[in-house]
């Protein structure tokens, strides 16, 4: 018997503010059931996800893809991953 792979669920990235000299990227992030507002203060390495609810299905993932893509984002910009998890 196979295990299955978990569901999965489109998680839309909009990047609403870059501060170089802060070394900050603010976003919201949204998906079929929950949405956040998140702050990236990738010179510290430091994500902040707001509000609480659903926060840790998205924190994980959320942190990587920022990380991977942090230098390539832009304000005004959408992106989007696949977020891979049990609802």
């Amino acid at each position: 018997m196979t295990a299955k792979p978990p569901p999965e669920m489109i998680a839309y990235v909009r990047v609403t503010h870059l501060s170089w000299q802060e070394g900050l990227l603010r976003g919201e992030i949204e998906t079929e059931v929950y949405q956040w507002q998140f702050q990236w203060h990738f010179k510290r390495a430091k994500l902040v996800v707001q509000p609480s609810l659903g926060r840790a299905l998205i924190y994980e993932p959320l942190g990587r893809f920022l990380e991977h893509s942090d230098y390539q984002l832009e304000p005004g910009s959408d992106y989007q991953f696949v977020l891979r998890a049990k609802f």
